[in-house]
C-alpha cells in the first residue's frame, strides 16, 4: 500500500505574470509602505514598554493605564445568578448567567439588541433610557412575574467598553468617546449614576456592582477556565489588553496605601499608544483617516490595526490610485460609491482574503455587487495584494502590545486570551500576530510558542458576571478598597 505525505492545505498565491509595469509598480510600493520588519516590530515593542510604564505614573501619559480596582482573579468557585449588560460598538447585549457548583462551569442566557445608529451622536438621555428599555424587556421576557419589584434585587456587572477613569469599581468617568460614539455632556462624567436614574425611572430590580470595560472582563472570564491566561485582549471594532499588576507597581494609586504585591487588573486602553507618533510607521492613508476622524491625534495605535478602520485604509489607498496620473486602475468606471468614507469595512477585505480562486472570481463579483464597478485580472491582483498587506500589517503591528506587557512584566510563558470581529474572524489574523511575537521576542525556530494567543471566554458577558462575583465577595470579605457603594451588594 503506498502511503502518501498529508495533503498540503490549498494557498492562493496568484501570479503577476499579466500585471503590467506600472501596477506592478505601484504594488511595490505599497509593500514598501505596508510592510512591517522584525527590526521595526522590536523597535515599537520597545517604546510600548516605556509608554505602559509611563501610564502607571502619577504624572501619567497617553496609555491610560486604568487601575480597574478588580482585585485578584476568580478561583473558578464562585456561584450565584447574575446579569451582564454589554454595551459595545454595534450591539447591546444582556444576559443572565448562572455561576454553578462545578468549578469553571457556568450557565448564560442573553439577548441581543442593535445599537441604533442615530443613538451613537445623539442626546444622552435617549442613550441611557434605550439601555434601560432593553434590560426591562429582557427581564420580562425571563422572568414571568406580574410585577418587576417581586424579584431580588439581581447584581449586574456593566461592561461599558469606553475609556473611563475609575476610583472606584461602581463608578467610572468617560474620559472620551470612541468606536463612532460622540454624544455630547457624558465625557468627564460618572455614567454609573447617569445610568441608575434610567433604571430607577423604571424601577427595575436591578443593583449594579461593577463597572467594566471588555477587555478587563475578557482576562478575569478567561482565567476563570484556564489558570494561565495572564493578558486578556480585544481586537474588534477597537483594540485593548488588561493584565494584572501589583499595586506597589502602580505609583498614581500609592495614596490609597495599598498592601505592594495585592493584584489589581489594569485597563491599558493601549488604542491611544503613540498619540504623539514617535515610532508607528504611519503612512499618507493613517494619516487622512486620523485627520477626518471625530477625534485628530487619538487613538494612534487603533486606527493603524482595528476592524473599524482597515476597510477605510483600502478604500482611501484605491482611491489615490485611481486619481493618480501613474496607475491606471478602473477606468472609464464611476468609482462614486468607492468614494464614500467607510463604505468599506473589514469584512470586505477578509472576503478577498478568503478568495480561494486563481481567477479571483469572488473578488470581482464582490466589486461589481457592492461598489458596481468591474475589475479586471491585474487589478484584481492588486486588490487581493493590498487587503493581504493592510491585514498582516494589522496583525503583526497588535503583537507588539502584548509582546510589551510580557516584556514589563517578564512573562516567559502564557495563555493570552483574545476576543473581537477581527480576532475571530479575519483570515491568518492569528497565524500573522503569532510570528510577529516569534521576531520580536526571538524565539528559538524548533520552541514551540511560549506566549499562546487564543481565542477568549465571553469577557463581556461571563466577566462582567464574574466581576460583579468577585465584588460581592469583597465586601462580605470585608475589603472595600475601590468600592464606594456597597449598600445592597450583600
Amino acid at each position: 500500500m503506498v502511503a502518501f505525505p498529508p495533503r498540503r492545505q490549498p494557498s492562493r498565491k496568484g501570479s503577476m505574470a499579466d500585471v503590467p509595469k506600472d501596477l506592478l509598480e505601484q504594488i511595490k510600493e505599497l509593500e514598501r509602505l505596508f510592510t512591517v520588519d522584525q527590526a521595526k516590530l522590536k523597535e515599537v515593542t520597545d517604546h510600548f514598554v516605556k509608554e505602559l510604564e509611563k501610564g502607571l505614573s502619577v504624572e501619567g501619559g497617553s496609555i491610560p493605564m486604568n487601575p480597574t480596582w478588580v482585585m485578584g482573579y476568580p478561583d473558578g468557585y464562585e456561584t450565584g445568578t447574575f446579569l451582564a449588560l454589554d454595551m459595545g460598538g454595534t450591539n447591546l447585549r444582556v444576559c443572565e448567567i448562572i455561576l454553578t457548583e462545578e468549578k469553571g462551569e457556568f450557565d448564560i442566557l442573553q439577548s441581543k439588541y442593535r445599537m441604533p445608529e442615530e443613538l451613537k451622536t445623539g442626546d444622552s438621555e435617549e442613550l441611557w433610557e434605550y439601555i434601560a428599555d432593553c434590560l426591562q424587556q429582557f427581564i420580562e421576557y425571563h422572568h414571568e412575574v406580574e410585577d418587576l419589584q417581586q424579584l431580588d434585587h439581581l447584581p449586574l456587572g456593566f461592561t461599558f467598553s469606553f475609556p473611563a477613569t475609575q476610583d472606584y469599581i461602581d463608578h467610572g468617568i468617560l474620559q472620551r468617546w470612541t468606536k463612532g460614539f460622540d454624544i455630547s455632556g457624558v465625557e468627564g462624567k460618572d455614567v454609573v449614576p447617569l445610568f441608575e436614574a434610567a433604571l430607577k425611572k423604571r424601577n427595575l430590580p436591578i443593583k449594579l456592582s461593577a463597572l467594566i470595560n471588555d477587555t478587563t472582563g475578557t482576562l478575569i472570564a478567561s482565567h476563570y477556565t484556564d489558570d494561565t491566561m495572564r493578558i486578556g485582549c480585544i481586537f474588534g471594532t477597537g483594540c485593548n489588553a488588561a493584565y494584572m499588576e501589583n499595586c506597589g507597581s502602580v505609583p498614581k494609586i500609592a495614596h490609597y496605601n495599598l498592601p505592594p504585591d495585592m493584584p489589581i487588573a489594569i485597563n491599558c486602553e493601549y488604542g491611544a499608544f503613540d498619540n504623539e507618533h514617535v515610532v508607528l510607521p504611519r503612512t499618507r492613508y493613517d494619516v487622512i483617516i486620523d485627520e477626518d476622524s471625530p477625534r485628530p491625534g487619538q487613538q494612534a495605535f487603533e486606527k493603524m490595526i482595528a476592524g473599524l478602520y482597515l476597510g477605510e485604509l483600502f478604500r482611501l489607498a484605491l482611491v489615490d490610485m485611481h486619481d493618480s496620473n501613474n496607475v491606471k486602475i478602473f477606468e472609464g468606471q464611476d468609482i462614486g460609491k468607492l468614494r464614500e468614507a467607510y463604505s468599506l469595512d473589514a469584512s470586505f477585505l477578509s472576503l478577498i482574503e478568503e478568495d480561494p480562486f486563481e481567477n479571483l472570481s469572488e473578488t470581482a463579483e464582490l466589486f461589481s455587487k457592492e461598489l458596481n464597478i468591474k475589475v479586471n485580472k491585474p487589478e484584481l491582483e492588486l486588490c487581493r495584494r493590498l487587503a493581504e498587506l493592510i491585514g498582516t500589517r494589522a496583525a503583526r503591528l497588535s503583537a507588539c502590545g502584548v509582546a510589551a506587557i510580557c516584556k514589563k512584566k517578564n512573562i516567559q510563558s502564557c495563555h493570552v486570551g483574545a476576543d473581537g470581529s477581527v480576532f475571530n474572524k479575519y483570515p491568518h489574523f492569528k497565524a500573522r500576530g503569532a510570528q510577529a511575537l516569534r521576531e520580536i521576542l526571538d524565539w528559538p525556530i524548533e520552541k514551540r510558542d511560549p506566549v499562546d494567543i487564543r481565542a477568549a471566554e465571553d469577557g463581556s458577558g461571563v466577566g462582567a458576571a464574574l466581576i460583579a462575583a468577585l465584588t460581592i465577595k469583597r465586601v462580605k470579605a470585608g475589603n472595600l478598597a475601590g468600592i464606594r457603594n456597597s449598600e445592597g451588594m450583600v
